[in-house]
């Protein structure tokens, strides 16, 4: 087995391959002057399992074409399989045809994974599962819910929570969580009435002298999330608490997130923090390598990865 990391999560690559008990294979990722991507692999891989650990957050692209030529690299050097593990699937939010003369960007990303040589894909908590079906080849959707269940076990009062979903379309993912929690669900339906006007957050469900859980896949900007925290305080909630897979956090959110009435927001280490994250006094990181890690060694051995959620 090789473990290879390209440079959009070291540190989640080196705490996988530490599970594993396996070095990271060295492999040289640098750019010429003008920017172009050169990759070069440093150990004999003929005949190995490799797998690719990189995620396509920012700056996405770059981090993208990384991943496309360490595969074709490993392809050249007669690795025997190539498993392209993408914890964070960046364009996984063009999944489908928003408007008219738009792309299915997810669909053509999967395309360009699959042509330059991998035979496998494994993500971490996809913003849509259909986009499995994108890939013509194997690919396995982890889900994060067993790491987030467990810190919020083991961190939050048992008998007084319910899991919000922060708008409508996430319900199935937060109705999946409040079962396993055994806790009641609640729901924020966003309207916005007329263009230039602002949202009107109204909540489904008692939250009065309740511990909120809001749950979803992706925050971005933060803004959707800070107001479903004003909102659900302002209908008596006690505290709010956000439990987020993937925290791209772009432009200003961290500073958002920081100065909002969420008491605190939990990320996974799908992708990598950036120095706002890590000093904020309200947003804490736990960690999927092991889940990816133990996904891993059943790819490896042919064992069932499915069971990992039974």
């Amino acid at each position: 087995m090789k473990i290879l990391a390209g440079n959009s999560n070291r540190p989640l690559a080196e705490a996988i391959a530490a599970y594993l008990g396996v070095p990271l294979t060295k492999c040289q990722v640098r750019r010429f002057a003008d920017m172009e991507i050169f990759v070069e692999i440093q150990e004999n891989v003929r005949g190995q399992d490799a797998f690719i650990v990189q995620s396509t957050s920012y700056p996405t692209n770059d981090h993208l074409m990384e991943a496309l030529i360490m595969t074709d690299a490993l392809r050249r050097a007669s690795a025997r399989r190539i498993t392209a593990v993408i914890p964070y699937f960046g364009y996984a939010r063009q999944d489908r045809k928003a408007g008219p003369r738009t792309p299915i960007s997810a669909k053509l990303v999967a395309n360009l994974i699959t042509r330059a040589g991998a035979d496998r894909v494994l993500t971490v908590d996809l913003h849509a599962g259909q986009i499995q079906g994108f890939f013509d080849i194997p690919t396995d959707n982890l889900f994060a819910a067993p790491v987030l269940v467990r810190d919020i076990e083991e961190r939050l009062p048992k008998g007084n929570l319910m899991v919000v979903s922060p708008d409508v379309g996430g319900v199935v993912r937060a109705r999946a969580l409040a079962k396993r929690i055994d806790a009641p669900l609640a729901i924020v339906d966003k309207r916005r009435e007329r263009a230039g006007e602002s949202e009107v957050m109204n909540i489904i469900g008692d939250v009065a002298g309740k511990v909120c859980i809001l749950i979803d896949d992706i925050v971005d900007s933060g803004g959707t999330l800070c107001n479903a925290a004003d909102a659900l305080r302002a209908e008596g909630a006690i505290a709010v608490y956000a439990y987020i897979t993937h925290g791209v956090l772009s432009g200003g959110a961290a500073a958002r997130i920081s100065a909002s009435s969420l008491k605190e927001l939990v990320l996974t280490d799908t992708i990598s923090s950036t120095e706002a994250i890590r000093v904020s006094k309200n947003i804490r990181i736990v960690s999927v390598a092991p889940l990816i890690g133990e996904a891993i060694t059943r790819i490896a051995k042919e064992e069932s990865v499915s069971s990992l959620f039974d």
